[in-house]
């Protein structure tokens, strides 16, 4: 790999590392957020095989799996629109993965949310909480 090759593959890094950080700052954001509206958060960035969670919290008698996506502006659709068919089965499948890990959370219903959050960095974000944002099955039980 020559000297050019180098620099590409640094580059890459440097901006995943970049978007890591930024995905941090959003979550974060996202669970000031979701406490202040009465959100109990439960856990954040929950991995599996099957994919990750960013933040689970109990509202009321729901389990609400929540996605955080954060975009510097509504450019191409926004935040919300990158939750596309791919990312709600990895969703479904790792959440699914931890109600089996923690089972006395399968009491609740579960439910699907997204929280939008556009220029997180800023001193005020403008965040949108997306409830019942997609369902787990056909007819819209919302179980998994």
């Amino acid at each position: 790999m020559g000297r050019s090759g180098f620099c590409r593959v640094a580059e890459r890094r440097r901006r995943a590392a970049a978007a890591r950080r930024a995905g941090c700052a959003a979550e974060r954001v996202a669970a000031r957020y979701l406490r202040a509206q009465g959100a109990e958060v439960l856990l954040c960035n929950f991995r599996c095989r099957c994919g990750e969670l960013d933040i689970v919290a109990r509202c009321g008698e729901e389990l609400a799996v929540i996605e955080v996506r954060s975009r510097a502006s509504r450019a191409f659709g926004g935040a919300a629109a990158s939750v596309d068919g791919r990312k709600r089965t990895r969703l479904l499948r790792a959440a699914s993965r931890l109600l089996q890990v923690r089972p006395q959370w399968a009491q609740w219903r579960v439910r699907f949310d997204v929280v939008t959050i556009e220029a997180p960095e800023t001193a005020r974000p403008r965040i949108e909480w997306i409830k019942h944002a997609f369902m787990s099955d056909a007819d819209g039980a919302g179980r998994i």
